[in-house]
């Protein structure tokens, strides 16, 4: 399995448990790993062939604008199974940073990694 990767995607979305966090809009940065299995479409030269990076991350910018979340672990979740279903992808880790969450940090996050069940 190869993966395929997206660095520090930057989204706003409305995020937290309080009250007062569910009416702004604050930043998110993911980092995306997507596992695929290549087979004889990936070495067709035509693009439809290929996983689209613009198609990725725009999935991902539009869910979380259209949806509130309470907390980042929820984020994550949603995203890994987003990508799963839509990708065919047997394997995504999906990172989840929420800079200035808290005093004396840069940042705080979360990373899960969630396979697609066969049944």
């Amino acid at each position: 399995m190869d993966i395929i990767f997206i660095e520090q995607l930057l989204v706003f979305t409305k995020i937290g448990i309080y009250d007062w966090e569910q009416k702004i809009e604050q930043k998110l940065i993911l980092n995306i790993e997507l596992g695929y299995i290549k087979n004889h479409f990936f070495f067709k030269k035509k693009a439809k062939h290929y996983l689209d990076y613009e198609k990725v991350s725009k999935l991902i910018i539009l869910y979380l604008k259209k949806n509130k979340f309470n907390l980042i672990e929820e984020v994550a979740e949603k995203i890994a199974n987003l990508l799963i279903i839509n990708f065919k992808s047997p394997w995504v880790r999906v990172k989840v940073l929420k800079p200035h969450a808290i005093a004396y940090a840069n940042q705080v996050g979360v990373i899960i990694e969630r396979k697609k069940i066969y049944k």
